[in-house]
């Protein structure tokens, strides 16, 4: 998401297979556009090389180009309500900041000032959340006066969030300690509690180091304790265009880049969301597939089918780098480096497994 004219559907288009309507006007985009990305990982094409699988399954993740928002969208300004709702539906924010100067490309406001920008959503995001919660707590509040817990469990939530949001912050400047809590804070699904990357637009001039704006924009996000990446749109589109591997690996090395920008928002989006990867690798295929950081073997289990989780039994697990040196799950074996675990094992990003169950 982003102001109108900041860079987001170009960077989607570079990001995703559907492509977006990028052009030089306010609102080009009006319904959100949806793309499914694939999240690169060097790790499936080194195990192909040693298996030789009949085919690569990378994981995936889906991404939304909402509409530019404006001044007064949370009061519907610039069908804000609508575009305010599609952000409610997503897990994660990518806010693109315009960090470059085109006098090609309009601004709404007409000046360059990311920061300003920044501002300027945050605070159409807030004053929806307030509402939310100024729509709940009332209702809370009589509910919790008859005794009910959950209900005075929720008030205590809705007026942290009221106090923090009325001063101009986030909410997911706020952290609660019990489940309770935390469970309440959730439902709520407020626009600012959502984890926030911030992607500076630069030009070619600043793909590598970032520039003046995007320093500015280093500095603020530091204070919240939010992650910033540079990324050159219009570069990222023109790698995009390129066909082979080589010609696009030729133009980063001319960039001094190591990896485009979008492999890299990519990665960011992804552990964003708290998610990892696990792997199973077979003659059939190589696959990666997502589950959430901190989640036990038979829960990851059940991310390929129910039934694995149901009647798991135990995992085998192989440490991405110890198959790279060994070379095949049966030297692994011998090397007695292929490990047994049970219900507890916490699955670590990388780890190749084989799961045991019975139904």
């Amino acid at each position: 998401m982003g102001l109108p004219n900041v860079g987001k559907s170009t960077l989607f288009n570079c990001l995703s297979s559907a492509k977006a309507q990028a052009a030089n006007f306010p609102f080009c985009t009006i319904e959100p556009n949806v793309g499914v990305i694939t999240v690169p990982d060097e790790r499936l094409t080194k195990l192909a090389e040693i298996i030789k699988p009949g085919r690569i399954v990378p994981a995936t993740c889906e991404i939304v180009d909402i509409a530019g928002l404006v001044k007064g969208a949370s009061k519907g300004e610039g069908l804000g309500n609508k575009f305010l709702g599609n952000i409610r539906e997503t897990d994660a924010i990518i806010h693109v900041l315009r960090c470059f100067d085109d006098e090609n490309i309009t601004h709404v406001d007409g000046t360059i000032d990311p920061i300003r920008d920044k501002e300027i959503i945050d605070t159409e995001l807030q004053l929806k959340d307030l509402e939310t919660i100024e729509g709940r707590l009332a209702k809370e509040q009589k509910i919790a006066a008859a005794g009910n817990k959950d209900a005075k469990v929720n008030v205590g939530v809705l007026l942290a969030y009221k106090e923090v949001l009325e001063q101009g912050k986030n909410a997911r400047s706020v952290s609660f300690e019990s489940k309770e809590e935390q469970q309440a804070a959730h439902d709520l699904f407020l626009l600012t509690s959502k984890p926030v990357l911030y992607v500076c637009n630069v030009d070619e001039t600043g793909a590598k180091n970032g520039n003046e704006y995007s320093r500015r924009v280093e500095e603020v996000a530091q204070t919240e304790g939010a992650e910033v990446l540079i990324i050159a749109g219009k570069t990222e589109e023109d790698i995009a265009s390129l066909e082979t591997y080589e010609d696009k690996q030729m133009f980063l090395d001319e960039l001094g880049l190591e990896e485009s920008g979008v492999n890299r928002l990519i990665k960011k989006a992804y552990s964003l969301l708290n998610l990892e990867t696990y792997i199973t690798a077979g003659e059939v295929e190589v696959r990666a597939w997502t589950y959430r950081k901190g989640w036990k073997a038979p829960q990851c289990a059940g991310v390929i089918h129910t039934d694995f989780e149901k009647g798991f039994i135990r995992a085998e697990v192989i440490k991405f780098d110890d198959y790279m040196q060994y070379g095949s799950e049966a030297a692994v074996r011998e090397a007695g480096k292929l490990g047994v675990e049970g219900k507890d094992y916490v699955v670590q990003d990388g780890d190749i497994m084989h799961f045991r169950f019975n139904v």
